[in-house]
Order: C-alpha cells, then sequence, then structure tokens
C-alpha cells in the first residue's frame, strides 16, 4: 500500500509541475516590456512608411481588404488598414485569426512603443500574443527607423470605422501562443552599395521566406528555406510557392535580373490586372500589385541576394485543384 501512496504522490506533484507550468505561460507571458518612445510624424518618415507598409513588408495586405475578383487580390481602394480580414481553419490554421483594424480610429489610444512592441514582438496593447500571420520574428530585424517610419505611416492614415472582433485560436494554440513573442533583434540598414548585405535586409523584412520555406507540422522545413512548397488552402485547391533559390532545374537559376524584376513591374497595374470569373479559377495569394510598387533597385536587390543562396533542388507541384 505504502508504494501506491509513493506513486500517488509522485503523480500528484507531476501534475501540479504541469498546472503551474500551463498557468504561468497562460497568465504571466510574454513578459515584453514597452518601449519608452515618441516617434516623430514628418514627412520623410510618412513616406518611407507609405513603401514599407504598401509595397516591401506589405502591412496593407493583410490590414485591408483585398479585391478577389481579380488575379492577386489587389487591395480595394479605401480599405487601408480597416482590418477584418479573417485567416481560419479553412486555410489550415489552428483556429480563426482576423487581422485588426490599424487607422487612427483603433491606434488613437496606443503609445508608439505598443504599436512598436506589436510590430517587432508580436505583442498587443492588452499585453496579449499574436499570431505570427504577421512576421513579427521578420520585422523585429528590421532597423528602428524602419520602424518608426511605419509608424509615422499608420499615424497619419485616414481613421476607418471598423470594430473587428478578437481572434479565437484552436485549443492549445491559445496556450502556445503565449510562447512565440519575442524581444526583437534590429538591424541597421545596409549600405545600398553593399548589394548582398541590403537585398538580404530586404528580402528579411519583407518576409519572403514565410511563405517560401514549406512547413511540417507547422514549422518552417529549415533545410529547405526559399525551396518552396507553403501550402495554402484557396477556393480551387491547394496553391504552393515556387522554388526561390538558384536551382537551375527547380528554381530561379536561369532567370537574369531583368527578367525578375519585370516579373514584379508586370503587374504594377491595378486595371490591367486580369479578371478572376468566379472561386474556382486559379488565383493567388501573392500580392504582385503591391510588391511591384517596389523600386527596381531594391527588386535587383533582392534578386542578387536570392541568386547568391546555395541552390536547392526542390520541385514544387504549383497547385493540386480540389475536384
Amino acid at each position: 500500500m505504502k508504494i501506491f501512496k509513493v506513486i500517488a504522490w509522485i503523480v500528484g506533484g507531476i501534475i501540479i509541475i504541469f498546472v503551474g507550468i500551463i498557468a504561468y505561460v497562460k497568465f504571466f507571458l510574454p513578459n515584453i516590456p514597452v518601449k519608452e518612445l515618441s516617434v516623430e510624424v514628418t514627412p520623410q518618415r510618412v513616406e518611407r512608411g507609405a513603401y514599407l507598409a504598401n509595397h516591401v513588408m506589405v502591412c496593407m495586405d493583410c490590414h485591408s481588404t483585398r479585391d478577389w475578383s481579380k488575379y492577386s487580390g489587389p487591395l480595394e481602394p479605401g480599405t487601408l488598414g480597416k482590418g477584418g480580414e479573417t485567416f481560419d481553419q479553412k486555410m489550415g490554421l489552428p483556429g480563426k485569426f482576423i487581422s485588426p483594424n490599424i487607422t487612427p480610429y483603433k491606434l488613437k489610444n496606443w503609445t508608439d512603443g505598443e504599436i512598436y512592441r506589436a510590430i517587432t514582438s508580436g505583442v498587443n496593447k492588452g499585453g496579449d500574443p499574436l499570431f505570427p500571420l504577421m512576421p513579427y520574428h521578420a520585422y523585429g530585424k528590421a532597423d528602428d527607423e524602419d520602424i518608426y517610419s511605419v509608424i509615422a505611416y499608420l499615424r497619419q492614415l485616414e481613421p476607418v470605422v471598423n470594430d473587428v472582433p478578437r481572434s479565437q485560436p484552436d485549443f492549445p494554440m491559445g496556450i502556445i501562443m503565449n510562447l512565440m513573442p519575442a524581444e526583437n533583434a534590429p538591424s541597421p540598414i545596409p549600405s545600398k552599395d553593399d548589394r548582398l548585405a541590403y537585398g538580404k535586409y530586404l528580402t528579411t523584412v519583407a518576409a519572403c521566406a514565410d511563405c517560401h520555406t514549406p512547413l511540417e507540422k507547422g514549422k518552417p522545413v529549415t533545410a529547405l528555406t526559399f525551396a518552396g512548397g507553403r501550402e495554402f488552402e484557396m477556393p480551387f485547391g491547394t496553391l504552393r510557392t515556387p522554388n526561390i533559390t538558384p536551382d537551375k532545374a527547380t528554381g530561379i537559376g536561369t532567370w537574369t535580373g531583368e527578367v525578375f524584376v519585370n516579373r514584379f513591374k508586370s503587374y504594377e497595374s491595378y486595371e490591367k490586372l486580369d479578371s478572376i470569373s468566379g472561386p474556382d479559377q486559379f488565383n493567388t495569394i501573392m500580392p504582385w500589385n503591391m510588391y511591384a510598387g517596389m523600386s527596381n533597385d531594391d527588386l535587383q536587390a533582392i534578386y542578387d541576394y536570392l541568386k547568391s543562396l546555395q541552390p536547392i533542388s526542390h520541385e514544387v507541384e504549383k497547385v493540386s485543384y480540389r475536384k
């Protein structure tokens, strides 16, 4: 009988420790302080922030309404920053995540430090974690001045009255999310003369690897970084991202810089984007129209960096149509 009491005490102790860990994670994390910050809104910062938020970091991609009647879902005019886009289990996600309103209608009561923490560390005003659909781990590597510029840009957006419901992560993601935010590690913008370093910086803050790296059990397959294959569920079927390493057979190894830049620039005109007749017709989540707004020089720098990577042979089936 004594041995059973010992086992019961051990099991009880393990349960108490386990519950204690869960309670700590749920109620005391993430524990990331708010930076004391006051961003001066200058024309230069607003211009730079608009460029980053719309064409590099593409914040507006998820925080605006996309017109899926056109190829690549360009943004609908008048919806900048209004939020309300839903990303849920139909897309293979562990919950229902809704992009918040980031116009001054909602951010007017946020401090600059709170916005900075949300963008770079993934923690909202109330101290709650954000699901990394917003690639805050990548944004956290951006130069502080670039983040300040994005904040300045957000401050001068037209306020849009749109109250967005809270996201609803599935269990246990609602607990796991508390472990995801991390303090940022900003890096200075390299000189444009250092093409590879500058291209790496742009590729990082644009979070290209997030979409162009396959997932396994919800985690990136690091051995296939940039090699494509991440799956996105679309109305017509499963869409997979392409390999953008310089592998000549399965990647962009045969592409010239001119071909790469022109591929983006060909989607610059909203009016010329193809119309989509219905949800069963092929479309892509890649916001071509937004990335097309990058300067030729920045796109070329990204190309230069991608071409410097180790080629990875990884054949990707672009799409599997739903029957």
